[in-house]
């Protein structure tokens, strides 16, 4: 069994709660899922980083703040210094995902970073693989999957300091790239994800 490790930062619980959803796709998909928290000084403890280490593949998450990745996550890349010295993280897969309450936020600003970070280790991207909802149905809404069209990984647009309304097409959307993450890990193919809107189911 594959595991995924998702290491995320989240001050409100939004993030964590779109790591959670992430999780979830990549266990329907036979992962064994392991949650890695950042603290609010940007601070990973110690097991966490053995779970890092150990993992086939690793999912960077974080809120945007201000165009970016908040100051706690960027003080945890910082600190994967001790895994590039080793070429720890090296040929494991990487993804990302990130949330803001803007529609845009900036939050592609927030994957690039993300993605940047992978690539200094040494880390093969796997993106969303899905089309902006709009590309699928001319009448999508809110409620369609990957309606804020995130290629380079999974978005959410959440309103401000409250997880329990997020949208279920976001955390869906979130599922969705945690099952392809899962599958291409397991298998070195990627599913075909279905256009779903929500609205209508």
């Amino acid at each position: 069994m594959a595991t995924v490790a998702i290491v995320a930062h989240s001050r409100a619980g939004n993030t964590w709660r779109l790591a959670e959803a992430v999780g979830e796709g990549a266990r329907a998909m036979g992962a064994r899922i392991q949650l890695v928290r950042i603290d609010d000084d940007g601070a990973v403890e110690e097991a966490g980083w053995g779970t890092l280490a150990a993992a086939d593949g690793i999912i960077f998450g974080c809120p945007t703040h201000m165009g970016g990745p908040s100051w706690q996550f960027k003080r945890f890349a910082d600190s994967t210094i001790r895994a590039w010295r080793s070429t720890q993280w090296r040929d494991k897969l990487a993804g990302g995902f990130t949330n803001s309450t803007g529609m845009s936020g900036d939050k592609f600003s927030t994957l690039t970073y993300l993605w940047t970070l992978a690539m200094q280790q040494g880390m093969v991207w796997i993106g969303s693989g899905m089309k902006p909802a709009i590309a699928y149905d001319k009448s999508a809404s809110r409620e369609s999957l990957n309606y804020v069209g995130g290629y380079g990984g999974a978005m959410a647009t959440n309103p401000f300091d409250d997880p329990q309304a997020m949208s279920r097409a976001d955390l869906a959307t979130a599922a969705a790239f945690g099952e392809r993450f899962a599958t291409f890990l397991a298998t070195g193919k990627t599913p075909n994800t279905p256009y779903v809107d929500f609205a209508k189911n």
